[in-house]
């Protein structure tokens, strides 16, 4: 599909990348209480926890929604997603990765961008409920590649599988990792790799034999954290490999599923790869929207409902 030409305009002190991404990730706040909690087993016996938000009348319709890097399924730009979904009549069903609940995960391993086997996971337990006839995905940054890569890698999509969502996706994980480590992003990666750190040593109690703390204590950018633990404990030979083969943006040519795309021009985590123009140009069921603003997961507009909740509300019921 040709590019999406964006409508949203925030309000003038909200153009700017960097207000707009630490407003919406440290002072918004989403009314969307929690209806349940479920725990599922996985099959190498770890585990995930769901949080479950469910519309006023019964639905068959229900949304998968996945969070970013070290974030959970409480954060507002999940539950402005939930509270958008749940008001129009579709549950919402909001995925904490594994060790995002509060609680750390059972293994050393944990999540990462190419993980697309939870996900799996979650849509077949969705699918023995026999409940839902459609099912749409939404996922940010992390989660968002994930989505796309789960949709695009040549998996057996569920026929109730009816749309896909992503924002702010680093669809290209090596030129996003890059970017990260610019100094304009420091207070961002200084801080995903504060919180990486803090769980890591908690997994390095549970399992010593797997990491030192000395090898914890070499840890001083992400590119260190995805050599020394992200590559190891996930398969991967190095952090290059992981992001070479995690990386959504090869498989976004072979998408079926109607899928829409929403990466602002001022995101400064994003570099020129991870606007996926040609992609999105040979793709009929790519749609690519590229707004002038947002920032990074930071689409502010009017009444606390968010241009891309919105947006992704309107793209599903052209199929609902």
């Amino acid at each position: 599909m040709p590019v999406i030409q964006s409508t949203y305009k925030p309000a003038f002190y909200f153009k700017k990348g960097f207000v707009s991404t630490v407003y919406s990730g440290i002072v918004r706040q989403v009314n969307q209480p929690l209806d349940r909690q479920e725990r599922l087993v996985l099959a190498d016996g770890d585990f995930i926890d769901l949080d479950w938000h469910y519309a006023k009348t019964n639905s068959d319709a229900l949304i998968i929604i996945l969070h970013g890097l070290e974030g959970n399924a409480q954060r507002a730009y999940v539950k402005g997603t939930a509270k958008t979904f749940t008001e129009n009549g579709v549950d919402a069903l909001c995925v904490n990765f594994r060790g995002c609940s509060g609680e750390i995960n059972k293994l050393y391993r944990s999540y990462h961008s190419g993980d697309t086997d939870d996900l799996k996971a979650v849509i077949n337990h969705v699918l023995t409920l026999e409940k839902y006839t459609k099912l749409y995905l939404k996922g940010f940054s992390l989660g968002g590649n994930v989505i796309l890569k789960y949709l695009g890698e040549g998996n057996q999509i569920p026929k109730q599988l009816i749309a896909g969502i992503a924002v702010s996706v680093p669809c290209q994980l090596a030129g996003a990792a890059a970017e990260l480590h610019r100094l304009k992003n420091k207070l961002y990666h200084d801080r995903f790799k504060q919180n990486l750190i803090a769980k890591l040593q908690v997994k390095q109690q549970r399992h010593p034999d797997k990491i030192s703390t000395k090898e914890i204590a070499s840890i001083k950018t992400l590119y260190d954290f995805d050599t020394i633990y992200t590559a190891k404990a996930h398969g991967f030979l190095s952090a290059e490999d992981y992001y070479e083969k995690s990386s959504s943006l090869q498989f976004l040519n072979h998408i079926e599923t109607p899928t829409l795309l929403i990466n602002a021009l001022n995101d400064s985590f994003l570099s020129a790869a991870c606007y996926p123009v040609k992609q999105a140009q040979q793709n009929p069921n790519l749609f690519l929207e590229m707004p002038k603003y947002g920032g990074h997961v930071g689409f502010i507009d009017k009444k606390n409902y968010y241009y891309t909740e919105k947006r992704a509300l309107s793209f599903v019921q052209n199929d609902m």
